[in-house]
This record gives structure tokens, sequence and C-alpha cells, in this order.
């Protein structure tokens, strides 16, 4: 029985050996054909994957909520010296509707449509025929831009428990806008940006890279709820500019060039009060730009509106200004392409990006150069007959008095004061080209001053060179002809002539800060270089102060009452000779014993059928410096006389005349003062003499004062300096005085006077 059971073992193990081999077998066959299979599978996935890959990635994707969308990034601020905006970014909203979503339920369309309609300015048949013919679509802009309070009253509706839930497929995308709350206010130092957040001219422009900042992302993909692997970049703000601007200063400058273009508009023939006037106020001991402006201005917040483009002249396509002024009707027939050239015009900053030549505001330098140079010593004498002969058979250059005999015997001062051309000629002569042209060069004339502001013009190719400077070259550029400058070359060049001989690199930013506040840069001003001694620099101011001071100084009228200032009168006629047309000037200092700002007025070709007359520049500089000089704590040094006296009583007056018309909405009656005859009448050149100008129209005297507020409980005028003011007379008062208050639905004024934002602005 146990040989039995031994045998059917010994049978069973020989069965399992046959069929494990053969299993073995089958295995092996099966594995390759499984393999086979997956390699195929693999080579068919790889195929399909090339040929139709992003299709069925689509199709996956949209049968999935996915959330992706880019977190924008705030560009920094721009702002003045004391800290009042010039430039902001403000969180706007885009309306955007998912159809998608929308249309999951019938009656979500009917509850969206309709709650859109009643919330926005949008079109009901609008919104259907695009949701009919885009069923899919997820991403529809209906609305740009809107503010917070613009989308507020939607979101009310979306978070009603009961219409909410009907409302669906709408969100807001977020985005910043550029704003510039000031309007006018230093546009062509400001610049502005493009719909694509990138700077265009001035500091936008030269200053993006710092302005803007890095956007971030949202995504990830999303459950019902909306909150599972959500992955969030956050943005990068810009950083913020502070400026050495004073907004203060800056209005005062804007509302003097507004008021002399109002004065001056349409005098003698169709257009602006000049083509051109740029004013530049500069701290001559470290390179400041406190303010810098120039007419006409334009409106950062709405840079392509036409309207100031009227009265301006047409530039044509090579650049070239023409005789055409445009008006309602030329502005009608231009096409694109000639519009786009009159904005971009419109939208350069005169003070840097045009040239011109400077005139007899040269003549300072031409007589530092030789006072450094040892080839004058102060002491000499020259006689002036009102003409010199330069090369022999060659009409003689005259001098501004060649009709009354010359300026006689002058002295190196008298040359100055009287603005001498044939002094200034022979000053030259001993000077001779090779050391006037390195003090020329000294002074930066012919190189950038590379000012932080987008769009200096470049003057290599028109400033003399050894090559290009005969007699007659050498003699016309002694007193500021044949050769081209910038408002910012000479203003720069100038303080250093009267600063002690310090050039400092002119500069429009102090400081950049990050978004906390932070300080990220410190920009200290840069001194470049002397480029006179200290002894020559107060031999130029007492010169200069001779201008203004002296017996036959020809800028009287730029010295405001009480004080005493320094500076330059300067009249070029433009090219071709003889087109009596001119670039009149005035360049100056203040106070004149301790030099603190240097002011630049420039008004090229005068509304006038005389141009030549300097008083056009010196008038501004008076009326800018009345305000400034207060502003800025300098006392005045001088006693009023009876006219002073009474000319800034007057001024009070129209202050508060002008205040009360901004509450009750009466006009207020111009207080003209005449016009004096010309005393800068030196703007002679080869071969033609300068007429001297008499003096045409009046200066207005009567100015636009920041608006008062009136305060709804008291019913006190405020004005921005915070003084109490009655709104009737303008009359300061005290808190408990009882006032004789206007009905409540007076009509005040809308707080939108154009270059008068950022603070008080009177001298009183």
């Amino acid at each position: 029985m146990d040989r039995n059971r031994e045998n059917n073992d010994r049978k069973d193990s020989q069965n399992t050996n046959k069929f494990t081999t053969k299993m073995q077998k089958k295995l092996v066959v099966l594995y390759f054909l499984v393999l086979l299979a997956f390699a195929g599978l693999s080579a068919r996935l790889v195929l399909i994957n090339r040929d139709n890959g992003e299709q069925y990635k689509r199709q996956v994707l949209s049968q999935q909520q996915y959330s992706s969308r880019t977190l924008p990034f705030k560009r920094g601020e721009i702002l003045d010296s004391k800290g009042t905006k010039l430039a902001v970014s403000e969180k706007v909203y885009n309306l955007v509707l998912d159809c998608k979503l929308m249309n999951e339920k019938e009656e979500y369309v009917e509850g969206t449509i309709a709650a859109l309609t009643q919330c926005f300015d949008v079109s009901e048949s609008d919104i259907r025929s695009y949701n009919e013919q885009n069923p899919t679509s997820q991403y529809h802009v209906l609305k740009r831009q809107l503010t917070y309070d613009e989308i507020a009253p939607f979101q009310e509706l979306q978070n009603n428990e009961e219409q909410g839930k009907y409302i669906q497929g709408v969100w807001f995308e977020e985005e910043y806008r550029r704003v510039y709350p000031n309007n006018t206010m230093a546009a062509d130092v400001v610049g502005f940006t493009s719909k694509d957040n990138v700077g265009n001219y001035g500091l936008e422009e030269y200053y993006n890279d710092i302005l803007s900042g890095i956007n971030g992302r949202e995504y990830g993909y999303m459950n019902d709820d909306s909150n599972l692997e959500r992955t969030t970049k956050a943005a990068v703000d810009g950083y913020n500019l502070v400026t050495t601007l004073d907004a203060n200063i800056q209005g005062i400058v804007e509302r003097k060039l507004q008021e002399y273009n109002d004065t001056y508009k349409n005098a003698a023939r169709e257009g602006n009060g000049a083509q051109n006037v740029g004013c530049i106020i500069m701290d001559v001991n470290n390179g400041d730009i406190l303010a810098m402006a120039s007419y006409p201005f334009f409106n950062l917040n709405d840079p392509r509106n036409t309207d100031m483009l009227l009265g301006q002249h047409v530039v044509n396509e090579q650049g070239a200004v023409q005789d055409t002024i445009i008006n309602e009707e030329t502005l009608a027939g231009f096409d694109d392409d000639t519009l786009y050239r009159q904005l971009n015009a419109l939208w350069k900053n005169y003070c840097i990006s045009n040239t011109y030549e400077p005139g007899s505001t040269m003549k300072p330098f031409t007589v530092a150069a030789g006072l450094e140079s040892g080839k004058l010593t102060g002491n000499e004498t020259y006689q002036c007959n009102g003409s010199l002969t330069i090369v022999e058979g060659q009409k003689p250059i005259k001098c501004h008095s060649y009709r009354t005999g010359g300026d006689g015997l002058v002295t190196v001062e008298g040359a100055i004061e009287r603005s001498c051309n044939v002094a200034l000629m022979k000053m030259g002569q001993a000077i001779g080209k090779t050391t006037l042209l390195k003090y020329m060069q000294d002074f930066n004339f012919g190189l950038k001053t590379n000012i932080d502001l987008a769009g200096e013009a470049r003057t290599a190719s028109l400033v003399f060179t050894e090559d290009s400077m005969g007699p007659v070259e050498l003699a016309t550029a002694s007193f500021g002809q044949g050769f081209n400058v910038t408002m910012i070359q000479m203003v720069a060049g100038f303080s250093s002539l009267i600063n002690g001989g310090y050039y400092y690199e002119p500069h429009m930013v102090s400081k950049i800060t990050a978004s906390d506040g932070s300080v990220v840069r410190n920009i200290e001003p840069r001194l470049l270089k002397q480029t006179v001694s200290e002894s020559t620099s107060a031999k130029i101011r007492d010169y200069c102060k001779a201008v203004v001071v002296g017996e036959n100084g020809t800028g009287h009228t730029a010295r405001p009452a009480g004080y005493i200032i320094g500076g330059k009168t300067g009249t070029a006629e433009t090219q071709p000779r003889g087109n009596n047309q001119y670039v009149v000037s005035f360049i100056g200092y203040a106070p004149a014993d301790d030099p603190r700002i240097a002011i630049y007025v420039v008004v090229d070709r005068p509304n006038s059928d005389k141009q030549d007359d300097a008083k056009y520049a010196t008038r501004i500089v008076k009326s800018v410096l009345t305000e400034v000089l207060p502003y800025m704590d300098i006392f005045m040094t001088e006693p009023l006389s009876e006219a002073e006296q009474k000319e800034l009583e007057e001024q009070q007056i129209a202050y508060k005349q002008q205040l009360m018309s901004q509450v009750s909405g009466n006009d207020v009656s111009d207080n003209d003062v005449g016009g004096e005859g010309g005393e800068d009448q030196e703007g002679g050149q080869a071969g033609e003499g300068s007429q001297s100008g008499e003096g045409t129209g009046n200066e207005e005297d009567n100015v636009n004062r920041p608006a008062m507020e009136i305060d709804p409980e008291t019913g006190y005028g405020i004005l921005p300096d915070g003084t109490r003011v009655d709104p009737k007379t303008g009359d300061a008062i005290d808190e408990d005085t009882p006032l004789d208050l206007p009905e409540p639905n007076l009509p005040l004024n809308d707080g939108q006077n154009q270059g008068d934002e950022g603070g008080d602005n009177s001298p009183f």
C-alpha cells in the first residue's frame, strides 16, 4: 500500500514538472505579446500627441474649471519735493463676461443681462448678439477701466442672496490707470503713459524701468469652490520718484505763462502770444530744478486732446515750423499722420528739446572767459560808434545803438549793463577763438547736460569749431549769435557763473522710494567741474546786477518790488536774417547779494509787430519773482517806492476780486498797466542791425489765484494755506467773526483751475 502511494506521488511530480514547462513557454509568449501591445500603444500615443496633442489638451481643459489671471503691478508715483502727487496709479476694473458659464441655465442669462444693463451703460442687444454668436466664449470685455464706485452697485446685486444666484459669468479684471491729479501741471516734465503702461516723454519715459514693476500671476486647476490647487505669485510694484520740483513754484510759473499768452494772443496776428514761451527756475547751489514749464501746456489725463493745438504753428514733415496757424478749419483738414506730428510738437519740452541763438545772454559768458583766461583784466574801456568793421570790404556789424551814434566810451561793466555789441566784439578779438571755444565747452555749450528727462537735444553740430569760426563768427559769437543752445544748457552754465564757478549737473529727481516709503536710492547733487574762479564769479555778479539797477541797464523791468536781482537780457534775430522775427529772453538770479535761484525766461517770436523787445521776457520774470521770492522766505531788502506800493496794493485788490469772482461767478474786470518802451535793444547781427523796440501791448496785473473752498459747517472761505476768509470780500477773519453768508445754492468754483494746483501762490 505504501508502495502504491509512492508510485502515485512520483507520477504527480512528473505531471507537475510537465505543466510548469508548458506554462513557462506560454507565459513568455504572452509577455512578449503584451510588451508588443504596450510598445504599439506607446507609439500610437506619441503620434497622437504629436499630431493632435493641442486639440485634445484644449478638449480636456474645456471640461475642467481652470483659473489663471495676471496680477498687474502698480506703477510708481511721481511726487514733488514736498509730497504733492504729480502722477499716481489708481486701481480700475474691466467688466468681463463669461458666456459659457452664463449659458449653463436660461435663468442665468436673463438675470445676468438684467443686472448688467441695470448697473452699467451697456447695450442689452449687443450682449445678446455676442452671446448668440459666441456661446462658449469665456472672456469678453464689456467695459474698461471702471472705478470701484462704478462697480459697487453691481457687486451689491451679486452678493444679494435672492438676486445674486441668478447672476453668473461676470467678473472684474483688475488693472491700474495712470492719473495726473493736477492735469496740466508740469506736463512737459512729467510726461505720460501709453495704454500699455509705458512712459512717453519726460520723467515717465526717462525713469520708465524704475517706475515699472513686475506683473504677478495667479493660476491653477480649481474645483467647484475655486479654492484648490491655487498658486499665486505676487506682483512687484514700481518705485516712486521724489522730484526736485516745488508744486507751488511750478504753479506760479505756469500761471504767469498763461497770463502772458492771454495778454498777447492774436495781438498782431492770429495765434498764441508767442510760438513758445519757456521758464526754468533752478537752485544755483545744487542743480535742483524747482520749476520748468513751457507754453502751450497740455492735459496729461487727455494728451491727445487737440484743443491746445489751436493757435500753434503747423509743423511740416521735416519738422520745420510753418507760417500757417492751426485753427478749427485747418485742424479739421489734418489726416492722422499730420495730426500726430502736431501733437508730438506739443508734447516736446521746449526747455530741453528746442535750440535757438541765445543772443546777449551770452555776453556774461564771453566776459567771464576773458577774465578767467587773463585776456581781460576788467579795467579795459572800449569806444562804441554804433558799428564795427571786422573784415575790410565787408559790411560792418551794428550795435543796438547805431542809430544814436553808439554807446560811446564804455567799461567792461558798462558793456554788460548797456549790452554793447561793439565792446563785446572787441573783447572777443582779444580773447581769441581758441580760448573762447575752450570756455564755451567748459560751460557745456555743444554738449548735453544729461538732465534726467527724455528728449534733451544734441547741439554738437550747432556750435562753432576751430575750423568753422572765422573773424566774423568770432565777433557774432561773442554776443550770442551764430550758434545754438538749449534753455537747460544756458541756465546750468549761468548758475556756475554766479555761484562761485561750480557747475552742477541739472537734475529732476532727488530720491527713489519703495511703495512702503523706504528710500531705495538718494540722488545727490553732482558737482562736475569749476568753470571760473570765485573772483571772476564775483565780478560777473556785479556786472549783471548793473543790468537791473544801473542807470543804463537794459533789465530794469525784471526787478520785483523790494528786491535787488541780477541778470542779463537777450535778443537774437532768427534765421533767415532780416525777417524781423526774434527770440527775446532774460536770465537772472536772486537775491543779488547771495544768489539762491536762477531764473531763465525765453519768449520765442512774440506776437507783436516789433518783436525785438526783451521786456516780453523781463515782465514775466518780475511777475514770477514777485510771488516766488516771498514764498521761499526771501525777504525784501529795498524800500518800496510809492509806485511799487501802489502796484502791490492793486495786486492785493485784484487777488480779492479774483476770490470773489470764484465764489459768485462774476467776471473780474481787467486792470491793465501800460507797457513801457523797449529797453533791451541789443540784438544786432552780422550785416543787419536790430531795430530798437518801443514796447507793445499792456501787461495784465490781474492774476488767477488759487480757488477757495467753502467750509460747509461754518460757511467760511478756506484758502489753500488754511487762511479763513469772508467768501464775499476775501478778507481774512477770525473763527468767531459772524458772517453775512450767501445763500447755500451760491455757485462755487469747481476746483479745476489749470496751473493753480499745489498750494498758496499768494505773495501777500
